[in-house]
C-alpha cells in the first residue's frame, strides 16, 4: 500500500488513516472523489473497505485479479473486496475462529454485488471437489432465487435488496466450502400490496407473468399482462428498460433446479404467487348494513383453484365493512408472501446444509448483506426498523473496533490511551428497554383492550418517554422544531443524526398479522402454505409477538451471532441517483458518510497511531534510507528498526515502538519517510543501474571469452579434421586415377572404372561449356576414343533441336526471306562465281516501286498481281545493242517493258528455260519456243542482281530446275532460225561487246569463292 503515496497528490491516499486533515469531512470526500474519478473504487478506513458503486463494468474482477489477490496480506495490494475476503478467509485457516463480513450501504449502493463478488471469490479460490462443486453452484444459485423473490425496482435501484441476509458459508477443515446457511431479516412486505410511483413489486411477480409457459399461466388462471394485476399497477411501472424479465424468468427456474427444488414443489410455490396476485384483484361491495361482500367471483374460483387445488373449500364467514375487508385482504397477502419467502430460505437451508456427520465443528465466514441507515422525506415504521438495525450495528462495530484496537496496543506493549467517542446505547436503549423502550410501549399499545390507535401510542410515547434526551414529538419541540415537524411525528437523534417518523400505519403494521385466519391457511391443499400457516398455531395459547418484537428477537440474535465472529467490514457508497458512471454527487454522498458513521469510523481508529507496521516489513521497505541498515540489518529487528528511525529524525512522540510493530502517530511523518524513500530510489537505481551493467557487462565478456575459446578450438579441430579428409580423398583420388589411366585400354574394370568415368565427366561438361551458339556455328569438341559414337549422336541431336528452335522463332517474312535463299542454293550454290556474295544480301520483293513503273503498263496488266519488278538491260539480236527495260514478273507471265510499252510477253508455259554462265557477270538468256510466232527469238538480258532476279523467274514459273548454268558459251535463237553465240571469258573487269566474230563477248572478273 506504501508504493501508493507517491502519487496521492492525483489519486488520493488508499486508507483514510493516512489522511492529514482526518477530521474534516471535505477532506474525506475530496479523497473518495480523486480516487472516483480514476476508477480506483475502494479505499480503506484501516481493515474498513469502503466501495463507491462505479455504474459501470470495470476490469477488477477477472480470475486473474483474483489470483492476485489470493494468499498475499492485506497492506500489500490495492484496496478491494477480494483483498477482504482473502484476509476473512485467511485468518479463518490460520487462527481457526469463525468471521463474518459486514456489508452495509444505501439502496442501490452496490452491497448485493459486493456479496455476489465475495461468494464468486471463493468459489473459484477454494479447493474444490465433485460434492464442494455442487455446494458453490447452490450458494451461487441461491442469489438470483433471493433477488426474484426479495427484490425489486425501487427510484434508488432496478434490483434494489427489500430484506436483509445474513449467509454463513461452511468450510470444512481442508478450506473447502461444504454448506450454508441463510437468514433473513425485515422483508419488506407492505410492497405486496403498495408501491410508490415509479417502483414496482417483487420481481417474481413480472417474471412469472413475461417468462412462464402459456400452458403454465392457464393453470395459474394468469394473464400475459402485469396491468391486469391491482398489486402490479401501483406503481405505474410495469416494464423496466434496464430488466429483462423473460431472460430472468429462465435463470430462476433453473436455479431452483440447481438447489434441489422438485417440479411438484415448484409448482405449489408459483400457485401462491398466483394466489397473491388474485388476492390483490378481489373487489368489495357494500351492503346496507355496512358489511362487506365479494363481488369478483372467478377470482375466488382462480384462487381456490391455487390453494386447495380440485377440492372444494370450506368457506368461513366473518362479518367486516368495506375499510376492514381490504385491510384484511392485504392483510392476508402480506402474510402469505412473507412466510412463503421465509419457507423459501429454509428450503435452501436445507439444500445447504452441511451433511458430513464425521467432521461436525465446520469453520464459518458469514455475509450480511444488511440495509444502510434510511432518511427519507416520509420515514415509516420499516425505516425505524431499519435504523433500529443499524444503531445496533454501530454499536457493535465501535465495541469490536476499540476492542481490536486495545488489544493490538496490549499485545505490543504500548499503553492504551482511552478513546473519546459518540456511545449509542443510549438511544438503544430507548428503542428496546423492557418496559420503557419504543417497542415495549409500542407492543404494549397494539395488544391492549380497547380503541388502541397510532395517535394513542404516540401520546402513550410522549407521557414515558417524552423527557428522554434523544426523543422529542411535535408536542414536546420548541418552536423552531415544531414547524419542520407533524403532528403525527417524533423525532429520534440517531448517531447518524436526526430523524423524524410518522407514525401513521404503525399499529397495522405491527399487529397486522392479528387479523389473518390462519385456520382458513392450514385446510390448503397446497403443502408449502400448511408447512407456512402450522395447525399448532391455532392450539396455541399464547399471545403472538409482534412485528417490532420478532425484528427486536432476532436482531439480538445475529448481534450475538456477529460478536462470536471476527468481523470485518464492507461500506457501500451509492455516488448519484441517476444511476450514471462518473457522475460524483458530493451532497448525496456527504449525507451517506455521515449515515454510515464513516467519519466517527475514522475517528476512533486514529483516536491512536496512523500507521502500524511489522518490523520486518517495515526495515524492508525503508532500509536504504539509513547506511547503517543498508543494504541488509544482520542483529534484531527491533534494533534495526530504532537505528532507522533515529536516522530519520523521528521524534519521541511521533512513533512507538511494540513488541513486534512500529506504531506512527501522524500520517506526515509516514508520508516524509515515503517521499525520502522516492527521492533515494533515483540514486539506488542509478547506483544499481551502474553495478548491475558492469558485473553484467564483465560476465558477459567472461562468458564470451570462455565460450569464443571453446568455439575456436572446436572450430580448428573441424578444420583439421576437414583438412586430413580432403588429403586422404585427393591421395585416394590421385592413385585411382594413375590406376585408371595404366588400365585406360583395356576393358571396363574396378581399375579403370573411375577413370574411364571421369574422361567422360570431364567431356560433357566440356561440351557444355562449349556448345555452339547458332545453327551456323560448326564447332564440336573433340571427344575421347570411347565416346566418339555418342558424341555424333549429340551433336545431331543438339544441331536438330537448335534448327528445331530457331524454325520456331522465325516469322512468316524470315521464312519466305529462307525460302528464297534455298531455292537461290539449290540452283547457283558452287555453280556461279558471285553466288557467295549474294548470300549475306537480302533478296527484295522488288526492285522497283510504284512511282518507277508508267501507269499505263500497269493498266495494261489488269487483273494480273505483279510479284518482282527488277530494270534490267537487253540486247538486241541485230548487233547486240544494250537498251534499258524493266522485268516484271506477275503470276502468269515474264513482261519486258520499255517505259509505257509492252515489248515482250512471256508466258511461263512457253518459257523453255534459262542460260546462265558460271562467272561473275550478269547476263542471262530466257529461252522461247521457235514455233511461237508471238516470239522473236531468245531475250538477252542482264540484272544487276543476277541471283535475285533468275531465283524470283525460278520461283514463279516453277523453272527451278530449268536454269542451266554454262562454261565458255552460250547458244541461243535469234529468230527465223539463226541463231547466236555468247562467249564468257574472265577478265579484271566485266564488258559486254560484240565481238569481231559476230558473237557476243562477256569478259566478266573471276571471283575465288568458288
Amino acid at each position: 500500500m506504501e508504493s501508493a503515496l507517491t502519487a496521492r497528490d492525483r489519486v488520493g491516499v488508499q486508507d483514510f488513516v493516512l489522511l492529514e486533515n482526518h477530521t474534516s469531512e471535505a477532506a474525506f470526500i475530496e479523497n473518495l472523489r480523486k480516487r472516483f474519478k480514476e476508477n480506483l473504487i475502494y479505499t480503506y478506513i484501516g481493515s474498513v473497505l469502503v466501495s463507491v458503486n462505479p455504474y459501470k463494468d470495470l476490469e477488477i474482477y477477472t480470475k486473474n485479479h483474483m489470483e492476485r489477490y489470493r494468499g498475499v496480506n492485506f497492506y500489500e495490494v490495492s484496496p478491494h473486496v477480494y483483498a477482504v475476503s482473502d484476509n476473512s478467509y485467511r485468518s479463518m485457516r490460520t487462527e481457526r475462529k469463525d468471521q463474518c463480513i459486514l456489508i452495509s450501504g444505501e439502496s442501490g449502493a452496490g452491497k448485493t454485488e459486493a456479496s455476489k463478488k465475495i461468494l464468486q471469490y471463493y468459489a473459484v479460490t477454494c479447493p474444490a471437489s465433485d460434492q464442494v462443486e455442487t455446494v458453490k453452484d447452490r450458494l451461487l444459485q441461491s442469489n438470483p432465487v433471493l433477488e426474484a423473490f426479495g427484490n425489486a425496482k425501487t427510484l434508488r435501484n432496478d434490483n434494489s435488496s427489500r430484506f436483509g441476509k445474513y449467509m454463513d458459508i461452511q468450510f470444512d477443515f481442508k478450506g473447502a466450502p461444504v454448506g450454508g446457511h441463510i437468514l433473513n431479516y425485515l422483508l419488506e412486505k407492505s410492497r405486496v400490496v403498495h408501491q410508490n410511483h415509479g417502483e414496482r413489486n417483487f420481481h417474481i411477480f413480472y417474471q412469472l407473468i413475461e417468462g412462464g409457459e402459456e400452458d403454465l399461466l392457464r393453470r395459474l388462471g394468469l394473464e400475459r399482462n402485469p396491468q391486469q394485476y391491482q398489486y402490479l399497477v401501483k406503481g405505474n411501472c410495469p416494464k423496466v428498460s434496464s430488466i429483462n424479465d423473460r431472460s430472468d424468468w429462465k435463470v430462476v427456474r433453473k436455479a431452483l433446479s440447481v438447489i434441489g427444488f422438485s417440479e411438484d414443489e415448484v409448482e405449489e410455490l408459483l400457485n401462491i404467487i398466483a394466489s397473491v396476485l388474485h388476492l390483490g384483484n378481489i373487489q368489495y361491495g357494500g351492503e346496507d348494513s355496512g358489511n362487506a361482500y365479494i363481488t369478483t367471483d372467478t377470482q375466488i374460483k382462480y384462487l381456490a383453484r391455487c390453494t386447495h387445488g380440485n377440492t372444494t373449500p370450506t368457506t368461513l364467514s366473518h362479518p367486516l365493512n368495506l375499510e376492514q375487508a381490504s385491510s384484511a385482504r392485504d392483510a392476508l397477502s402480506k402474510a402469505v408472501y412473507g412466510r412463503t419467502f421465509t419457507w423459501l430460505v429454509n428450503k435452501i437451508n436445507v439444500s445447504l446444509a452441511y451433511k458430513d456427520e464425521t467432521y461436525k465443528n465446520a469453520s464459518v465466514i458469514g455475509l450480511l448483506d444488511i440495509y444502510g441507515f434510511e432518511v427519507f422525506q416520509h420515514n415509516s415504521f420499516e425505516q425505524f426498523c431499519i435504523n433500529y438495525c443499524n444503531e445496533k450495528l454501530q454499536q457493535l462495530f465501535i465495541e469490536l473496533t476499540l476492542k481490536s484496537e486495545q488489544d493490538e496496543y496490549e499485545a505490543e506493549g504500548i499503553t492504551w490511551e482511552p478513546v473519546q467517542y459518540f456511545n449509542n446505547k443510549i438511544i438503544c436503549d430507548l428503542v428496546e428497554e423492557k418496559f420503557k423502550g419504543i417497542i415495549s410501549i409500542l407492543d404494549e399499545e397494539c395488544l391492549r383492550p380497547g380503541d388502541a390507535s397510532d395517535i394513542t401510542f404516540l401520546e402513550k410515547l410522549e407521557n414515558t418517554v417524552g423527557g428522554h434526551a434523544h426523543l422529542t414529538t411535535h408536542k414536546l419541540a420548541d418552536g423552531k422544531t415544531r414547524k419542520v415537524m407533524g403532528r403525527e411525528e417524533f423525532r429520534l437523534l440517531h448517531y447518524a443524526g436526526e430523524v423524524n417518523y410518522n407514525v401513521n400505519g404503525v399499529l397495522s403494521c405491527t399487529h397486522s398479522l392479528c387479523v389473518v385466519h390462519p385456520q382458513v391457511m392450514c385446510m390448503s391443499d397446497n403443502k408449502i402454505l400448511t408447512q407456512c400457516f402450522d395447525r399448532a398455531e391455532l392450539k396455541d395459547s399464547k399471545r403472538p409477538e409482534t412485528a417490532a418484537t420478532q425484528f427486536k428477537t432476532s436482531l439480538a440474535k445475529l448481534m450475538e451471532i456477529l460478536m462470536s465472529k471476527e468481523p470485518s467490514y464492507v461500506r457501500c457508497i451509492k455516488p448519484n441517483d441517476a444511476k450514471q458512471a462518473g457522475r460524483f454527487d458530493d451532497v448525496l454522498i456527504r449525507h451517506q458518510v455521515k449515515y454510515l458513521g464513516l467519519m466517527e469510523n475514522l475517528r476512533v481508529r486514529r483516536a491512536g497511531f496512523a500507521y502500524r507496521r511489522h518490523y520486518e516489513t517495515f526495515l524492508q521497505r525503508y532500509k536504504s534510507l539509513c547506511p547503517e541498515t543498508w543494504p541488509s540489518w544482520q542483529g534484531k529487528l527491533a534494533d534495526g528498526v530504532s537505528t532507522l528511525v533515529k536516522h530519520l529524525g523521528y521524534k519521541p512522540e511521533e512513533y512507538k515502538l511494540g513488541r513486534s510493530k512500529i506504531f506512527i502517530r501522524f500520517p506526515k511523518t509516514l508520508f516524509a519517510t515515503e517521499d525520502a524513500l522516492e527521492t533515494r530510489k533515483h540514486s539506488l537505481a542509478s547506483k544499481l543501474q551502474s553495478s548491475w551493467k558492469g558485473y553484467s557487462q564483465k560476465t558477459k565478456y567472461r562468458k564470451l571469452r570462455s565460450s569464443a575459446v571453446v568455439v575456436q578450438a572446436w572450430w580448428r579441430g573441424i578444420l583439421a579434421c576437414r583438412r586430413a579428409q580432403r588429403k586422404r580423398q585427393a591421395a585416394n583420388t590421385i592413385r585411382r586415377f594413375i590406376k585408371g589411366f595404366i588400365y585406360r585400354h583395356n576393358e571396363r574394370c574396378p581399375e579403370n572404372e573411375y577413370f574411364l568415368d571421369y574422361v567422360r565427366y570431364s567431356f560433357l561438361m566440356k561440351l557444355r561449356r562449349n556448345l555452339p551458339k547458332s545453327v551456323l556455328d560448326k564447332s564440336w569438341p573433340t571427344a575421347p576414343t570411347a565416346l566418339i559414337e555418342a558424341s555424333e549422336q549429340l551433336r545431331k541431336l543438339y544441331m536438330q533441336n537448335m534448327v528445331w528452335g530457331y524454325c520456331k522463332r522465325i516469322n512468316p517474312e524470315w521464312k519466305h526471306q529462307l525460302e528464297q535463299k534455298m531455292v537461290a542454293s539449290e540452283i547457283f550454290k558452287n555453280k556461279k562465281d558471285n553466288y557467295p556474295q549474294s548470300v549475306p544480301k537480302l533478296f527484295m520483293g522488288t526492285r522497283l516501286n510504284g512511282e518507277e513503273i508508267n501507269p499505263k503498263v500497269l493498266q495494261s496488266l489488269g487483273s494480273e498481281t505483279m510479284k518482282y519488278a527488277v530494270p534490267v538491260t537487253k540486247y538486241d539480236r541485230k548487233g547486240y545493242k544494250a537498251r534499258p527495260r524493266q522485268l516484271l514478273l506477275t503470276s502468269n507471265c515474264a513482261v519486258i517493258v520499255e517505259e509505257a510499252k509492252l515489248k515482250q510477253r512471256i508466258d511461263y508455259a512457253a518459257l523453255k528455260g534459262i542460260s546462265v554462265s558460271s562467272l561473275s557477270d550478269g547476263v542471262f538468256v530466257l529461252h522461247v519456243p521457235t514455233e511461237d510466232k508471238k516470239q522473236k527469238g531468245d531475250v538477252v538480258l542482264q540484272s544487276d542482281h543476277i541471283i535475285e532476279t533468275l531465283t524470283k523467274v525460278a520461283i514463279c514459273a516453277d523453272k527451278v530446275n530449268s536454269i542451266n548454268i554454262n562454261q565458255g558459251s552460250i547458244t541461243f535463237t535469234m529468230g527465223q532460225g539463226k541463231e547466236g553465240i555468247i562467249d564468257f571469258t574472265s577478265g579484271s573487269e566485266l564488258l559486254v561487246a560484240k565481238a569481231k566474230n559476230g558473237h557476243l563477248s562477256v569478259t566478266a572478273p573471276r571471283l575465288n569463292s568458288r
